[in-house]
């Protein structure tokens, strides 16, 4: 065997051990995309030694100043790093697969309409309230702690809930950004750390997957009007959810109801009890676009969304990898991002209200059900997982009793 065989097969081998890794992480990766780089941080650094501590450190901050989901998007750049563009598939494609099937199946089961007032579908709601309730409490704590950033939060989310279209939430994160890196750039320092990513794209490759991703998001739009497809109408509008998302997985929820139940895709109750399923799943959030899909247009949407929402991720991702020291020492930067966060936490707000609390909450009982539910999630610091199927369980019982 050559030394070109040799290498060959070498880099297939640690592709198949990427994605071996990967499918097990997607398999037992419960609660969010914290716990996923403690997951991460274990298997990838402790156990494997695969990057060390500080490369992994660098990586999970760039993540976090890109848009995507922050967990998936460090898979992608550790399995880049392991066994190069097939390896970054490998890890995306293990860490994904199992979450997005279950919640393809749990489409097909919660497809007929007539199921929409169950029991057991109002406890999913209910759940969904909570969930987001925690997300936001959250976030508004690392997010919105000055005077200037609550403020961002209060304008944001009454914008999303009074001006019409689907286009606000990105009008939205636009101005806070501007806001951000105008206003507060001198009150947000640069980055010290020492801690590198390896140089291993070159910035012409680099700036050509960030320009793709430039196109595509202006591009989709301007083609779905020409060329009348469901499936391109799909892809366009989950590459833009997940291209604008910042601040975690949650924030993906207002960016979709706004896009697919106005399409009939799914309605506002079969898109709420998706959205609880996908907390009580192992692995990323952003495949609820493989439960939206599969209600949608089948197979085919389950494959087409799930692969248009983390598309993003992969192209943020790479093309970052050049420019990521000249972006973590740049404070405009860190400022829009700073007002971008403070936003997303507005849009989340007003999600919140309209459509989780007011498809959700119909009188008292449901209010005291959410607040045990939220004390679950926020003092005893249950799982949301724990906590959907608790309150599926309770709907269902619900259901029985009546």
């Amino acid at each position: 065997m050559t030394l070109t065989d040799q290498q060959a097969t070498s880099r297939r081998r640690s592709v198949w051990e990427v994605g071996k890794t990967a499918l097990l992480l997607g398999l037992t990766s419960f609660g969010g995309p914290v716990a996923h780089l403690g997951y991460f941080y274990e298997e990838y650094v402790k156990r494997k030694k695969w990057i060390d501590e500080k490369t992994y450190a660098d990586l999970v901050a760039l993540c976090q100043f890109l848009p995507g989901p922050a967990s998936s998007q460090v898979g992608i750049g550790i399995g880049f790093m392991r066994a190069g563009v097939w390896g970054a598939l490998a890890a995306w494609l293990g860490f994904t697969l199992p979450s997005a099937v279950a919640l393809s199946l749990v489409a097909v089961w919660l497809q007929p309409n007539s199921w929409g007032d169950a029991g057991w579908m109002h406890g999913l709601l209910l759940a969904a309230v909570a969930v987001v309730a925690q997300a936001v409490w959250e976030m508004a704590r690392k997010f919105a702690y000055g005077r200037l950033e609550a403020t961002v939060v209060i304008i944001a989310a009454a914008v999303v809930l009074l001006v019409p279209g689907a286009w606000r939430q990105v009008a939205v994160i636009a101005a806070a950004g501007g806001i951000g890196a105008v206003g507060w750039r001198k009150n947000v320092a640069p980055s010290s750390s020492s801690a590198g990513i390896p140089p291993s794209i070159r910035r012409s490759t680099g700036l050509t997957l960030l320009s793709l991703f430039a196109v595509l998001l202006v591009a989709l739009p301007l083609i779905r009007t020409w060329i009348h497809s469901p499936l391109l109408a799909l892809f366009d509008s989950f590459y833009r959810a997940g291209a604008l998302v910042f601040g975690g997985g949650h924030v993906v929820l207002p960016l979709l109801e706004a896009e697919v139940v106005p399409q009939g895709w799914v309605n506002a109750n079969q898109f709420l009890a998706g959205y609880s399923a996908a907390q009580a799943v192992p692995g990323p959030l952003f495949t609820f676009a493989a439960y939206i899909g599969m209600a949608a247009l089948g197979w085919k949407g389950a494959l087409v969304a799930t692969t248009a929402i983390f598309l993003p991720s992969f192209l943020l991702v790479l093309g970052a990898f050049p420019f990521w020291h000249w972006l973590r020492r740049h404070p405009r930067f860190q400022a829009a991002l700073a007002g971008i966060n403070a936003a997303v936490v507005g849009i989340l707000l007003a999600a919140l209200y309209d459509p989780i609390w007011t498809k959700a909450v119909k009188g008292p009982a449901d209010l005291a059900f959410v607040l045990g539910a939220f004390l679950l999630l926020a003092v005893w610091k249950w799982p949301a997982w724990a906590v959907v199927l608790v309150s599926f369980a309770g709907g269902l019982w619900h259901s029985f009793v009546q």
